[in-house]
């Protein structure tokens, strides 16, 4: 329930901090999202990122108006993290399994 109230909310949050959102970039965001993610899900069978999807849509609709109006700070932050998460979630599962592996075995 926590992941729902989180999802729900981060369009509202990227979209403040990315670029300036209107009503109708946000519905134009939130739908191109969901076809994304539909498409990814149902036909791909693919896991994917709903705050990345996010993110890049809003990207999206900001270059719309112009490269200028996105703020391209944060996507730039959003990608290091997503970027960094791989190595690190490697290397913690690796330290997980040296510790756990002696108990069973």
């Amino acid at each position: 329930m926590a992941r729902l109230h989180e999802e729900r909310d981060s369009c509202p949050v990227l979209g403040r901090k990315i670029i300036d959102l209107r009503p109708p970039e946000g519905f134009a965001t939130e739908t191109v999202a969901s076809g994304v993610l539909y498409f990814d899900a149902l036909v791909l069978n693919a896991p994917m990122s709903i705050t990345h999807t996010i993110a890049s849509a809003i990207m999206g609709v900001g270059a719309t108006k112009r490269l200028a109006a996105v703020r391209w700070g944060v996507p730039r932050n959003i990608v290091l993290a997503w970027i960094r998460t791989f190595p690190a979630a490697a290397a913690f599962a690796c330290l997980v399994y040296l510790v756990v592996r002696p108990l069973f075995g």
